[in-house]
């Protein structure tokens, strides 16, 4: 089974949940930008939740598959239609050999997951499919894809096979099929046009004068266009140290809040790189990047101040969350 890239629109890689444990070479994690809505398309179709499924950003990417597939669509809507017609997303859809998936404007959102049953089969790099585009590993080729490429899949588990098995007589009439069960927007992260996201405070954060550690929490942020995967540039009142100040360059992770001399907040995000200089007022909460993901440049955003314990509590309570929602979507698969 494979499935053709038509247009890749703005912007489109194979990702899954990134390359780890090798930070200490330089290589970078990579990976989704929202791992939620990865995780989430993955398990909808029956996979393992790290298989290696496409991000798309913001619109235009049209794909055409050369088999009957099991797929699903999570994140961002970007106005995806089979043959025309407008298909849901957070739910199994059944796609009919020769069919077009095509993605339009951008409603909500910045990033959409397309997951296949199987998922898509393209050798590991360093134990991850993740593409890292400035490196040129990973995803096919090393590379955003382009027109023409070919994608096959894997095989899909039994669980996806059986349920697809069972709605092929029921496909021979349509070009796809949407199954009548969903993830309800209780299940999902707290998605918004202009979020509010929650951090813990930095290593350097004394180091910024009391007007603005203030500002940072009640000022709003505006992502600018020279944000990417690296990291979002972002534009607002500009934040000072008390004095001035260097560091040493020590490990970023994902959602780290730096801050260069000219005083704009930089995040980091899942192409960041291994290590940086900058001071760190904050880290964005594990249960808040799938959020801040889904941001896009012009966007604005808000800081609101947690402690380690709340970002714990609320990591732990989203895993547990997920766990139950991944054993109801197998239960789902199987019975229907």
């Amino acid at each position: 089974m494979s499935m053709q890239i038509v247009n890749p629109g703005l912007l489109t890689t194979i990702q899954d949940k990134g390359r780890f444990g090798f930070q200490q070479q330089g290589v970078i994690v990579s990976g989704a930008m929202d791992t939620f809505a990865l995780r989430a398309a993955n398990v909808l179709v029956g996979n393992e939740e790290n298989a290696a499924a496409l991000e798309v950003t913001l619109m235009g990417t049209v794909i055409r598959f050369e088999a009957d597939s099991l797929i699903s669509i999570c994140g961002g809507n970007l106005s995806p239609t089979i043959e025309g017609e407008p298909v849901p997303l957070w739910r199994p859809l059944l796609i009919k050999e020769g069919s077009t998936l095509e993605f339009g404007p951008c409603r909500s959102g910045a990033r959409a997951y397309l997951a296949v049953a199987g998922g898509i089969d393209v050798p590991p790099v360093m134990h991850s499919r993740s593409t890292y585009l400035r490196a040129e590993i990973g995803g096919h080729e090393g590379r955003a894809l382009k027109a023409g490429d070919q994608l096959g899949f894997g095989l899909p588990s039994d669980t996806a096979d059986g349920y697809m098995k069972t709605r092929q007589a029921a496909l021979r009439a349509k070009r796809w099929l949407a199954a009548e069960w969903f993830m309800g927007n209780e299940a999902l992260p707290a998605y918004a046009k202009d979020p509010v996201i929650r951090v813990i405070r930095g290593r350097e954060y004394d180091a910024f004068t009391e007007e603005s550690q203030t500002a940072f929490v009640t000022r709003t942020f505006r992502i600018t266009p020279q944000s990417d995967r690296m990291g979002y540039r972002l534009q607002g009142e500009k934040l000072a140290f008390k004095e001035s100040l260097e560091t040493l360059s020590e490990a970023v992770s994902f959602g780290t809040v730096q801050v260069p001399p000219e005083g704009n907040p930089i995040v980091l995000m899942a192409d960041r790189q291994t290590i940086g200089g900058y001071p760190r007022i904050a880290q964005v909460i594990t249960a808040d990047l799938p959020v801040l993901a889904q941001a896009k440049p012009g966007d604005g955003i808000r800081f609101a101040e947690v402690s380690l314990q709340e970002a714990e509590e609320l990591y732990i309570r989203k895993e547990l969350e997920f766990e139950q929602l991944t054993r109801a979507i197998k239960l789902y698969l199987k019975a229907r």
